[in-house]
């Protein structure tokens, strides 16, 4: 077979994630506070795709089903989205292929544009079993996510001695958390034309423009924990720099977040739950960072010395 590299695919330079869609453990109602469902949810995908938005990223943990679920009812007669889920190990006991059958199932699917293997627990092992589901064509591309280099290098060397490819990387990256880029993961990326997708790009909402020391985050939920009002405060004044940006390319401190993770290289996965999302994405797409501006982005940023990783995380240096 002829492996195909993600790069040759047609991807919108923004993917949409779906975390924050539908109920259940770890779902966007105690992660983020939401409660949204399909009706809810169903025009705004419309509106998205409509707009040539048409990567998804979801996964089987994601309200353990409940956003694959969803994914799958709304894109029900189309054939221009790009599939994007996710096993997770030491979540499911079961064997890859049953997990993905499953996922496939939700969301009414004969493949998974990309699959990816959610975190780095027995790299070995996981990545033998996309083997078979590649070769068999229920994968089309293979992805890691939230694998440190040496990881990312034995799960690409798994899959070359078979003639396939790993196609993509997929870590927290943002102004405030560039783990990823410092150790060298984004370059190797570039160098194996492997696409690097940037997750937490907008830090759960903290570098949105929307929140700060005087407006926090909803108390309760993951997110409030990790960017309490003491935290939000160290972040006023890269906010002040983003809303000064923003204003001279007429757009929300938000798209200047997402704005900076495509001039860095990668494709950020922004969660979509309202309509201004969709819109702000679109406005995010179609703006140029000058390196000035950039430069003083990452200052800032690292003025603030907020450097915040998720608990399922590790360091990647």
């Amino acid at each position: 077979m002829t492996a195909i590299s993600l790069k040759q695919e047609k991807i919108p330079s923004i993917a949409f994630g779906t975390w924050s869609w539908g109920t259940g453990a770890n779902s966007g109602e105690d992660i983020f506070g939401n409660h949204l469902t399909e009706e809810e949810l169903q025009p705004i995908f419309e509106r998205a795709a409509d707009a040539g938005f048409t990567l998804w990223d979801t996964a089987a943990v994601y309200g353990m089903g409940a956003s694959e679920t969803i994914v799958g009812q709304c894109i029900k007669g189309r054939d221009d989205i790009f599939l994007s889920t996710k096993f997770t190990p030491g979540v499911s006991e079961e064997p890859m292929e049953a997990s993905l059958d499953q996922s496939l199932s939700r969301l009414g699917a004969e493949h998974a544009d990309i699959y990816w293997i959610h975190n780095p627990n027995d790299v070995e092992k996981w990545t033998s079993e996309l083997i078979p589901l590649m070769k068999s064509g229920k994968v089309k591309h293979a992805g890691v996510s939230n694998h440190n280099l040496e990881e990312v290098k034995h799960a690409a060397s798994i899959l070359e001695a078979e003639g396939l490819q790993l196609s993509a990387v997929q870590n927290h990256y943002s102004l405030l958390y560039r783990s990823s880029e410092e150790a060298g993961i984004i370059d190797w990326c570039r160098q194996h034309e492997v696409v690097f997708f940037s997750y937490m790009v907008l830090e759960q909402g903290a570098l949105s423009g929307k929140y700060s020391a005087s407006t926090p985050l909803q108390s309760g939920t993951r997110r409030g924990e990790a960017f309490n009002v003491e935290v939000m405060e160290k972040l006023d004044s890269l906010l002040e720099m983003m809303g000064t940006i923003g204003e001279a390319h007429n757009v929300e401190p938000a798209q200047v977040a997402i704005a900076w993770a495509i001039a860095k290289g990668t494709v950020p996965i922004i969660g979509v739950t309202k309509p201004r999302h969709v819109d702000g994405a679109a406005a995010a797409a179609d703006m140029t960072l000058s390196e000035q501006d950039i430069k003083k982005l990452e200052d800032a940023a690292k003025a603030t010395g907020v450097d915040i990783k998720g608990e399922w995380e590790k360091r990647m240096e």
